[in-house]
């Protein structure tokens, strides 16, 4: 099987995340990633011997990089020319324009939660519609909140065969190293009702009847989901049985927060550092066990997002869906997170 050519368009955050999922893996490779202009993520990919190349066609922006210690093998155009499937990792809002780009070139894409379903007209998250992604020529990995909502609800909704959620997001307000924006010393609730959030999961489970709210925090680390689930009669769930549910789902987390003194999105973050994780990432899903509580057909329960990882590895197995090499999407998470683990000795 031949190994898929992977461009990382937009190496930040996000980017530089996936670029190293995706070198952890033996059926896909980097071939290189994008900058705007020399920084010091131009030495990061460097150390990882992923080749650079500018975001832009523009000669004067390549130019930039002749004075710096930096290779820079092109443009954009020069990365796809060579690359199989492009995972865009650019800011929000470039969608329209870089997708065009993708078009031109011939080859798949790959965008991230911060466009819109309609950009691609399919959204992607492993659990819920990986066949449906299956030989698609572009697509869009839904949100960190899409990502985790859909996480344990998908499961319970194919125990149920049907659900009707309501949900409240609370939001950081700013990334760790985010400058632009924030901290903020105030609650600021998402004045569009319904946020996007819960509605964002029926682009890919639209069976699931779902609506949001949203607030953002002063805070920086994770965001919280409050959910109460409505199961239909007959459902023949427990609390317990709940719980076992979301302990054999692959990416949940389910821990007791009072007997672990884990009951805080910090401790969440302390407990992802102290297990080895780069960067303090928690790609799984967090559900406080003892936040959960099912009474009669009503389910409450808490669960926390880190918004600068959850999504890495759906990348991966995005990646597989287009590219037709895993059509199972479980196959796909276990080869996917053990690849990880091994990558980075965890």
């Amino acid at each position: 099987m031949a190994i898929v050519k992977v461009a990382i368009n937009g190496y930040g955050t996000i980017g530089k995340r996936v670029a190293d999922a995706v070198d952890a893996q033996d059926d896909m490779e980097v071939v290189g990633v994008t900058k705007t202009g020399p920084s010091f993520g131009c030495e990061m990919a460097v150390r990882k011997n992923f080749d650079i190349y500018c975001t832009s066609d523009d000669p004067e922006m390549i130019r930039t990089f002749d004075s710096s210690p930096f290779d820079c093998r092109g443009g954009l155009r020069d990365l796809l020319a060579i690359s199989d499937v492009v995972i865009d990792c650019s800011p929000g809002k470039m969608g329209k324009e870089n997708l065009e780009k993708y078009v031109e070139a011939g080859i798949k894409s790959i965008f991230q939660g911060g466009e819109k379903h309609s950009l691609t007209g399919l959204s992607y998250t492993s659990c819920a519609n990986h066949s449906e992604n299956f030989g698609a020529e572009s697509t869009r990995v839904v949100s960190c909140n899409t990502t985790g909502l859909s996480r344990t609800l998908v499961p319970l909704y194919e125990h149920c065969g049907s659900l009707k959620v309501e949900c409240t997001m609370i939001r950081r307000a700013a990334d760790p190293g985010d400058s632009k924006k924030g901290p903020i010393n105030a609650i600021k609730p998402v004045l569009k009702v319904p946020s996007h959030h819960g509605p964002d999961v029926m682009t890919v489970k639209p069976e699931i009847e779902i609506n949001s709210l949203a607030v953002a925090v002063p805070t920086t680390i994770m965001h919280l989901h409050a959910i109460i689930a409505d199961l239909p009669e007959g459902h023949g769930l427990s609390t317990e049985s709940i719980i076992e549910m979301w302990k054999e789902t692959p990416r949940v987390i389910v821990m007791n927060g009072e007997g672990n003194r884990i009951t805080t999105t910090a401790e969440v973050m302390e407990m992802a550092r102290d297990i080895g994780r780069k960067w303090g990432d928690l790609h799984e899903i967090f559900v406080w066990e003892d936040g959960v509580r099912l009474i009669g057909n009503r389910l409450y329960y808490f669960q926390a997002i880190h918004q600068e990882s959850d999504v890495i590895p759906e990348n991966i197995d995005c990646i597989r869906a287009l590219m037709k090499i895993e059509e199972n999407w479980e196959n796909s998470v276990k080869k996917t997170d053990e690849a990880i683990a091994r990558y980075y000795n965890i």
